[in-house]
């Protein structure tokens, strides 16, 4: 939301940034609330512990620090109920197990998460679920594909590593005219970007590791759900005994605080990084929504407030034997850019992306792909760390 687009009676994404989940007021004036630590919860008496006729019962069902999180991310969301879990994975996973029994067909897009896959072929294969995978740009088409069993409508836009971009309004109506939950793996651009409960989704998930926490030091995920879906997810989260910790809860909290600014940063030095790769002879490709070279740009300019720091171009390598030596003597000579796993943190990142595990998207010809998170270091630095890379590509 742009300052022109402001109504009198809304606030800006920083100043709510600033302001959620807290009551300065329910913590004797300080501003953050406290890291409650617990598992036990004592009752006054016999007869408030067989009714719970209190707030807090276990641990396991919230925390005065866990719930502020929870707060803060309904009001990001939109949402009538937020679920926090450990990871990122564990927030999907959560999502299909509240919503799948055995029987249920589900529709997974092709440019899911490795580790979604994996689940589904695995977990849920053996839970007696049918997983179908279908292509990102189906739009309304995956009317043809949805079946009197299908329970669950799984999204991710962007797409991991190569970001193909989701129609989510049409796949989202689609899915609901067989009465199917849709669930969105929204963490590439989070509620500032963009808001899949506004979308027709049901359920908004996040992995809070990376931009909310935004330091590369905490691992957590969210599951947020809509008011006609809440208490199953709710009940879900009960019977599996997941939660996230109160130190995890905090700081992901603190993070969301100055992410909007985070942001701005990263989404500034990942479009001016990403227009000079497009201008290099030795890319043969970059892959980035916010790109109107990009297959997708359309849609992500319509629905989309702005691009996170997170893209992939593709190295122009002329023999496919190649494309390994290449990409992995590129990353070898970086020193700004770490080799790691993961996003979202202060660091900027590189690995080479494996796309052999998809079913119908096929991997870009021209090269390997490599997948960049723009942190926030000075993009001057960042250029001269990546023409070290082209050098030593080219050396091959």
């Amino acid at each position: 939301m742009s300052d022109n687009d402001r109504t009198p009676t809304t606030i800006g994404p920083n100043t709510q940034l600033v302001r959620t989940g807290y009551d300065p007021v329910d913590y004797h004036g300080f501003i953050n609330p406290p890291v409650v630590r617990a598992s036990t919860v004592l009752f006054p008496n016999a007869q408030a512990m067989e009714t719970h006729s209190q707030k807090y019962t276990y641990a396991t069902r919230g925390t005065p620090t866990t719930d502020a999180l929870c707060q803060a991310v309904n009001e990001l969301e939109g949402a009538a109920g937020t679920i926090i879990v450990p990871s990122g994975l564990a927030a999907v996973t959560l999502a299909f197990l509240a919503y799948l029994t055995p029987g249920d067909h589900a529709l997974i897009v092709d440019s899911v998460y490795g580790n979604v896959r994996h689940f589904c072929d695995t977990m849920l294969k053996r839970f007696g679920v049918e997983v179908e995978y279908y292509h990102p740009s189906i739009g309304v088409g995956i009317e043809a594909m949805l079946k009197p069993n299908t329970k669950l409508v799984h999204l991710e836009a962007p797409g991991s590593n190569t970001f193909e971009m989701q129609d989510v309004p049409a796949i989202a109506a689609a899915a609901h005219s067989q009465g199917a939950v849709v669930t969105m793996d929204n963490t590439w651009a989070t509620p500032l970007f963009f808001r899949p409960l506004d979308f027709g989704v049901d359920v908004s998930i996040q992995a809070s590791t990376k931009y909310p926490a935004g330091h590369a030091d905490i691992l957590l995920g969210t599951v947020s759900a809509n008011a006609d879906h809440w208490k199953r997810l709710r009940q879900a989260n009960g019977a599996l005994g997941i939660c996230g910790a109160a130190d995890d809860a905090y700081q992901v909290l603190r993070g969301l605080r100055t992410m909007g600014l985070r942001l701005e940063r990263h989404q500034a030095s990942a479009l001016e990084i990403a227009q000079w790769l497009e201008g290099r002879d030795d890319v043969a490709r970059v892959l980035n929504p916010a790109m109107p070279s990009f297959p997708g740009h359309d849609i992500w300019k319509r629905d989309f407030n702005g691009a996170s720091g997170v893209f992939s171009f593709v190295l122009a390598v002329s023999r496919p034997e190649d494309f390994k030596r290449k990409a992995q003597s590129f990353l070898d000579a970086l020193s700004l850019f770490g080799l790691g796993y993961s996003w979202g943190g202060f660091p900027s990142l590189a690995l080479h992306v494996n796309l052999d595990e998809r079913h119908i998207l096929q991997a870009p010809t021209e090269g390997p792909v490599l997948r960049l998170h723009i942190g926030l270091e000075d993009v001057i630095d960042l250029k001269a760390d990546l023409e070290k890379g082209f050098a030593a590509a080219h050396a091959i």
